[in-house]
């Protein structure tokens, strides 16, 4: 599949299992399966080490493709980094404590912002719930500037999809599980599939109503 397709990268976030939601939904887990996806990138509320190993199993066993950020209920980490985010921010991998195993043993602290290079595309990472006002696409416009990206994914404002706004793209994966949120009490489960090809992302959204997956698909490229 990748090899059709690029590089595969899995956008999702705001589980909040178990605090607000049980688990991901049945439908979802049927199509999240382990070794189809290069990277995985979570905007935080993971909730559990459960969910955070899931996420690891998804691209074989490794942290190093798991791009996390903190989410408003996550421990933000100290670590610091040459994205231009801040405080907080990062461009790199994740850590966390480990048995002799290898195996995680505890949910990791994870930076605020962080930066990740996908085919010619810089993508940086953000739960959102720190730009206010919440979801504005001139606020979050100015953190892409900040971090310097051409793609900014961004968790918490829950709307589902892909805008361009001012030269830049804005990646919203929603929440996986349909949690609510202080702004948005009643969500549709959703998250997003990027396959990158160089200087092209082709984007599958996929969104839960009625109990059946919903797809569709947004392009874009970089000059």
């Amino acid at each position: 599949m990748a090899a059709n397709f690029g590089e595969l990268v899995l956008l999702l976030g705001d589980h909040h299992i178990p605090t607000r939601s049980i688990s991901i939904p049945a439908p979802f887990q049927r199509m999240l399966v382990p070794n189809k996806m290069q990277h995985v990138v979570c905007t935080g509320n993971i909730g559990s080490i459960e969910e955070y190993e899931r996420l690891i199993e998804l691209v074989g066993g490794g942290t190093t493709s798991v791009h996390c950020v903190a989410g408003e209920y996550d421990v933000i980490s100290s670590v610091g980094g040459s994205s231009g985010g801040g405080v907080g921010s990062a461009v790199g991998n994740n850590t966390s404590a480990a048995d002799d195993s290898g195996s995680v043993t505890s949910l990791p602290s994870f930076p605020e912002t962080k930066v990740i290079q996908l085919g010619q595309f810089r993508v940086g990472i953000i739960g959102g719930h720190q730009v206010v006002p919440w979801g504005d696409l001139s606020a979050l416009a100015m953190v892409r500037r900040r971090l310097n990206v051409d793609v900014l994914v961004c968790g918490w404002k829950r709307k589902e999809g892909v805008v361009e706004y001012e030269g830049g793209y804005y990646i919203f994966p929603g929440s996986v599980t349909g949690a609510y949120s202080a702004c948005t009490p009643n969500i549709n489960p959703s998250f997003i599939l990027l396959a990158v090809q160089g200087n092209k992302v082709v984007c599958f959204v996929y969104e839960l109503k009625d109990g059946e997956v919903d797809v569709s698909k947004t392009e874009f490229s970089k000059q």
